[in-house]
């Protein structure tokens, strides 16, 4: 389901982004169709349609939790991780870094190297270089440079599959950067890509605690409810992450596919017609349609509208359980019409 991981932090003084969060969007973009939220331009990786979030990301300061010792940074991950206690008082005010650091220049050009890089595993190489580069300095910015590029390289291993080497950047990174929404939000993406959606969803809550505002955050609390069958919260969630950003077409492409999954299907159509009619080139929701139809019995009609989703990813149900991740009874109604 759209899941917004978010990509970007951006830090005000350097203008250097802190990509991280993996998804906004689809759990499987769309080739065509609406825009998600993305943050910053860079896909959201929760832009999700095409990969895990939202516009950038967030953070600044070094707020000091010290590289000074390695068992004093595994003490501060294992208390991070205790209770997301996610801190904003605690953000650090980069302007007050020294514009004239020869460093911090240098470091800032890096890691905007690693955000341009177009394969994710140059991407990968190129923020471990950040981070064995600048962990061993002393410098107010430490925290904050090194913090983003733990969770931004959490967010390339999460993109190839290493989830697990995923989780363990995004814990540093919100041991450094206690300040940081985003290696919460983007944890918890990783988390629901292994299944683990209870803990998913305290990260998300974290998230939202800190942020009540944050339409990806929502999103995702939404995503992660649905794959519980817990459709009826999905549909408040997935309805305040639309109620937060309008343009967000893929909270409101899952809050129509949650309320298929609770048995009004009229209205689930109602809704997947009015984004069809904004967006028609919307293949996720088109598709959707055409399960909904074919379960009326209205065959005729679910062939025509079949004839206008262009992505062949719809025909694959897998696809459709595993990567797009819609609730089991359009799967069902869609699996039947595949079938006829």
């Amino acid at each position: 389901n759209a899941h917004p991981s978010r990509l970007d932090f951006t830090m005000a003084s350097s203008a250097v982004l802190f990509s991280t969060s993996l998804v906004l969007c689809l759990h499987a973009a769309p080739a065509r169709g609406p825009s998600c939220l993305g943050r910053k331009g860079v896909v959201t990786r929760a832009n999700h349609l095409d990969e895990p979030r939202r516009s950038p990301r967030r953070t600044r300061r070094a707020f000091g939790v010290g590289l000074a010792s390695a068992i004093g940074l595994a003490a501060a991950r294992r208390q991070a991780m205790a209770a997301y206690d996610i801190k904003p008082d605690l953000t650090p005010d980069s302007t007050k870094y020294d514009a004239q650091d020869t460093d911090l220049y240098e470091a800032s050009q890096l890691l905007q190297k690693a955000l341009n890089a177009e394969v994710v595993t140059e991407e990968e190489r190129l923020w471990t270089e950040v981070i064995s580069k600048y962990s061993g300095t002393d410098k107010a910015w430490t925290s904050d440079i090194v913090g983003r590029a733990y969770g931004n390289r959490g967010n390339a291993r999460a993109r190839q599959g290493k989830l697990q080497a995923a989780l363990e950047d995004y814990d540093t990174s919100i041991a450094m950067c206690p300040w940081a929404v985003d290696p919460v939000l983007n944890r918890g993406v990783a988390l629901e890509a292994l299944g683990r959606y209870e803990e998913a969803i305290e990260a998300y809550s974290a998230v939202l605690k800190a942020q009540p505002n944050d339409p990806a955050g929502w999103n995702n609390l939404g995503n992660a409810n649905m794959a519980l069958g817990r459709y009826a919260d999905a549909v408040t969630f997935y309805g305040k992450a639309s109620q937060l950003a309008p343009e967000f077409s893929f909270a409101q492409a899952n809050q129509a596919l949650a309320i298929y999954a609770t048995g009004d299907k009229n209205g689930a159509s109602r809704k997947m017609r009015a984004l069809l009619r904004r967006y028609p080139d919307f293949d996720d929701m088109r598709a959707a349609l055409v399960a909904s139809l074919w379960s009326q019995g209205l065959l005729d009609n679910a062939e025509q509208e079949w004839l206008r989703v262009a992505d062949e990813r719809y025909n694959d149900v897998n696809w459709l359980r595993k990567e797009r991740r819609w609730p089991q009874p359009l799967l069902d109604d869609m699996r039947g019409f595949l079938r006829k």
